[in-house]
């Protein structure tokens, strides 16, 4: 993959902490020649602290997806830094505790709400808001979390995840004539600050390692920024609406 981004201009979006998925794609992007800018939101010290520890400075511009005013500026924020952008990584997904956890059946409208707005109706919202920077070719991709079945404490965060993909389908079709390319990347579990925050995700965890033929890692991020990169690279140029499974294989065994 060395040099595979070179000259790429990349939007990286949801960074936290060094642990976040956002991360580990920054840092491998920039190890393979692409001009990184990311998006922070909430704590913009830590996440301009954390952004200093990739191998190269990358300005940090805030986002929250859910303000109109932020996605209506965000191109022009963006074009401080860069002239265009060749990928852009939707890693931002959220759901009030009481959509988690076992609460699917009495999380009040509310807090559904949020969780969709946040974790699907945004990949919309972002797609929209970088579309007059992005180039002939580009490629968006979102994180996802298989969602053809229901699993354990994951309730409404589940219902978004596929309301996610179906968003990525429509999308793709119609983006697909302005020459820009919509997938998802559908990983294992990793151990994130996201992830920790949702209460059992141990049974996640334990049924990965034990299950995954190919084996998993909960702390190695690297195998799911690859794939990430890949579809925003040149070499999957004729690929949009797709769900790409980083699991170890985990999605296409049974008990």
């Amino acid at each position: 993959m060395t040099g595979m981004l070179e000259g790429k201009r990349l939007l990286v979006t949801g960074l936290i902490t060094e642990q976040s998925l956002a991360f580990g794609v920054a840092k491998l992007a920039q190890e393979h020649g692409a001009q990184v800018v990311l998006t922070g939101f909430g704590r913009m010290s830590l996440v301009e602290r954390i952004a200093k520890r990739l191998p190269a400075p990358a300005p940090v511009v805030e986002l929250d997806v859910t303000d109109a005013e932020q996605l209506g500026s965000l191109a022009d924020r963006v074009k401080e830094h860069t002239d265009g952008l060749d990928g852009v990584l939707h890693s931002i997904a959220y759901a009030p505790p009481s959509a988690l956890g076992g609460g699917f059946l009495t999380a009040p409208w509310e807090d559904v709400a949020t969780a969709l707005h946040v974790s699907a109706y945004s990949f919309k919202s972002l797609a929209m808001a970088t579309l007059p920077l992005l180039s002939p070719g580009a490629g968006i991709v979102g994180m996802d979390f298989d969602a053809t079945q229901a699993w354990p404490v994951y309730d409404w965060m589940g219902v978004s995840k596929a309301a996610l993909e179906s968003t990525c389908r429509y999308l793709a079709r119609d983006l697909g004539p302005k020459g820009v390319r919509v997938n998802l990347v559908a990983a294992g579990p990793v151990r994130t600050m996201a992830a920790k925050s949702i209460p059992g995700f141990e049974a996640f965890e334990e049924a990965w390692t034990s299950r995954a033929p190919l084996g998993w890692s909960l702390t190695d991020s690297e195998p799911v920024a690859k794939a990430c990169l890949a579809l925003m690279s040149d070499w999957f140029p004729a690929t949009t609406g797709e769900i790409v499974h980083v699991d170890g294989g985990f999605h296409a065994v049974g008990v």
